[in-house]
């Protein structure tokens, strides 16, 4: 039997003379029991029982008045539809006729034919702005009842269209999918997942989502003023539109290592015009979007290096998330296809890595490498320099196109030098994240003090420009 109790008979009578389904009538009794939702055959007719006399039903040999509460015994397909069954007035037919095997079936397949590879599947449900109408319509009508039978009823209460369409279809779909769960919820990222999204559309009493919206907010007297209460009878059903696949994001971490002094971070487009033939995203994104069957993707990196920079040692830190398994093919894929970039320790990571690279930005610290132009000749004793030296550079000329005017203070945490001759040296410098290395260098016309220039008493250039690592223990490291 049916969890229904005996305050419930109003709102089943109510709800059955008003033209809902079975299905329909659970929802509004606040039945959450997920098993009562899967008696397909079941559900009708011990309705019809809750309601009626069993001992005269048993000696009247006249059909149930309810067509629509009455089981088909033909029916094969886990609905509730036959010859002379009417449509729900709420549900228009999505818990009747559009929730057995044969649905389930048409998902599996077009799961299947996708070709992704996941242990866990979400099913997401769309459906028609007018059915949330049709509910509150509905909801208003059994409201008034239970309020004159002192009862309460929440409309929070009564189970959604959506949940209860999840609950019977779920179990048919993992039938025919095979060793695949089918899972109420999105969680944690821990194994891939794949997303169907199964829409419904209706032809009558077509709304906007926005006008639904204003509408379920009305009560009952200014409700019945646009709208009838109980809904009227429907003269067709809902139908199902298409089934896609959809992968949940995945999040891929890694290092990367530049050795071109002619390759920019990201495409360099100016004025519509591409300056450059390609780039480190690029380099490193197709590969990986091929191999995922991806839509698309966001990169980012732990720091923006100019185009003329190199990345040496252990590299910077990417991360990418994809809108639709690393394997050594990736791996080999991105290594070989140039020289000029290389990855490594690339792992599938958590959502909330997200975060642990953006604190990363505040925290770390990066060693750099310049070669450095004097214009004076020096000697190796000009260029003992102190530890420990604040910067207060104002915004680059280069970069104020965009980024806002602002004194950002950076510190410089140590730095050495290596003689090459009277008017060259290398400078290594361990600085707080964001220093402007160049500007540091060459003063940027006096913006930024102390400098390079101020030290040494000369005008001073940078040459050339490595970042020799970044100092943050983040991603692990994968063994070779």
């Amino acid at each position: 039997m049916l969890p229904l109790k005996e305050k419930d008979k109003p709102i089943v009578k109510k709800l059955l003379s008003a033209g809902c389904c079975a299905r329909c009538v659970l929802r509004f009794c606040c039945v959450s029991v997920q098993a009562a939702y899967r008696q397909a055959h079941q559900v009708p007719f011990c309705c019809f029982l809750f309601i009626s006399n069993v001992s005269s039903l048993k000696k009247s040999t006249s059909k149930p008045p309810c067509k629509r509460a009455k089981p088909d015994p033909t029916e094969t397909d886990g609905s509730e539809s036959g010859s002379a069954a009417l449509v729900c007035v709420v549900c228009l037919g999505i818990l009747q006729d559009l929730c057995g095997p044969a649905q389930a079936k048409k998902i599996a397949e077009t799961v299947k034919a996708e070709n992704y590879q996941f242990d866990t599947l979400v099913l997401s449900v769309s459906l028609p702005a007018q059915l949330c109408v049709r509910e509150h319509s509905c909801w208003l009508h059994v409201k008034k009842e239970v309020r004159e039978k002192g009862l309460v009823l929440d409309k929070d209460d009564v189970i959604q269209v959506k949940e209860a369409f999840k609950w019977i279809i779920q179990g048919l779909v993992t039938k025919e999918l095979v060793g695949v769960a089918v899972v109420g919820k999105v969680g944690r990222i821990k194994t891939l997942k794949a997303q169907p999204l199964f829409t419904f559309k209706s032809k009558s009493f077509l709304f906007t989502l926005a006008a639904a919206y204003q509408l379920c907010l009305l009560c009952f007297f200014h409700f019945s003023r646009h709208y009838p209460c109980p809904p009227l009878e429907a003269s067709s059903g809902c139908t199902p539109q298409d089934i896609q696949c959809l992968h949940v994001s995945v999040f891929i971490a890694g290092r990367y290592n530049k050795f071109c002094r002619s390759l920019p971070q990201t495409p360099w487009v100016i004025d519509g015009e591409r300056r450059m033939e390609s780039s480190v995203e690029e380099l490193i994104a197709a590969p990986i979007l091929s191999a995922f069957r991806a839509d698309g993707f966001n990169f980012s990196s732990s720091g923006r290096e100019d185009v003329d920079v190199r990345t040496l040692g252990n590299g910077e830190f990417l991360l990418l998330y994809w809108m639709v398994l690393l394997t050594q093919v990736i791996y080999t894929t991105i290594n070989d296809s140039s020289e000029k970039v290389k990855v490594r320790d690339l792992q599938i990571v958590t959502r909330e890595a997200m975060s642990r690279m953006k604190e990363g930005e505040e925290e770390k610290t990066k060693s750099y490498t310049a070669l450095v132009w004097t214009q004076k000749a020096i000697e190796k004793e000009d260029i003992a320099f102190i530890d420990d030296i604040k910067v207060s550079p104002k915004t680059p000329l280069r970069v104020l196109h965009r980024r806002a005017l602002a004194i950002r203070q950076r510190v410089i945490h140590s730095m050495n030098a290596r003689f090459v001759d009277p008017h060259h040296f290398y400078l290594g410098l361990k600085t707080q994240a964001g220093t402007y290395i160049k500007e540091f260098v060459h003063g940027d016309f006096g913006r930024t003090k102390p400098n390079l220039c101020q030290l040494l008493k000369t005008d001073t250039d940078i040459l050339e420009l490595d970042v020799e690592s970044v100092d943050v223990d983040w991603p692990p490291p994968i063994p070779e």
